[in-house]
């Protein structure tokens, strides 16, 4: 039996389903809201949520907690949660990225900027997994303790 390449599958698996997915998305699709009151990445001063996030020209809509049901969320409010919670504040924790956080980033004004943004953060994980290799991806990574260390 031949043992599987974890950091190549790893690797592959978020290049092309999460990425090359978008390809064509327009801002129209972008800051689409399906329902009324949704969660979306809106410019400055026009936000109506509890909480909003960003140091630029756009804020993300936020609340804590979070309402129950959650509200709807928009294509821009999904990448700014993938871009920033998902992939930034990881590469910043593990391969050296500048630290960043929901507040303290700048969200994209255009879809076109959003997947500017997600290529930058894909590329810096991406290229921090490979550097890893199979005995690195079997560390401990975190100050967590157990399976999610």
């Amino acid at each position: 039996m031949t043992e599987l390449d974890w950091n190549h599958l790893l690797r592959q698996q978020l290049d092309y389903p999460v990425r090359r997915r978008l390809d064509g998305l327009t801002d129209d699709e972008y800051f689409f809201e399906p329902a009324l009151d949704c969660c979306s990445v809106r410019p400055r001063g026009t936000g109506t949520a509890p909480l909003l996030g960003g140091a630029g020209a756009m804020t993300i809509d936020f609340a804590v907690p979070e309402p129950d049901p959650p509200p709807i969320t928009t294509i821009a409010w999904r990448l700014g949660h993938v871009i920033v919670g998902v992939l930034a504040m990881r590469n910043a924790s593990h391969f050296g990225r500048t630290a960043t956080d929901y507040m303290s980033f700048e969200y994209a004004a255009t879809a076109d900027e959003a997947l500017a943004q997600l290529d930058a953060e894909l590329a810096t994980w991406i290229a921090g997994v490979e550097s890893l290799g199979e005995d690195g991806l079997a560390r401990p990574c975190g100050e967590a303790e157990g399976p999610y260390a």
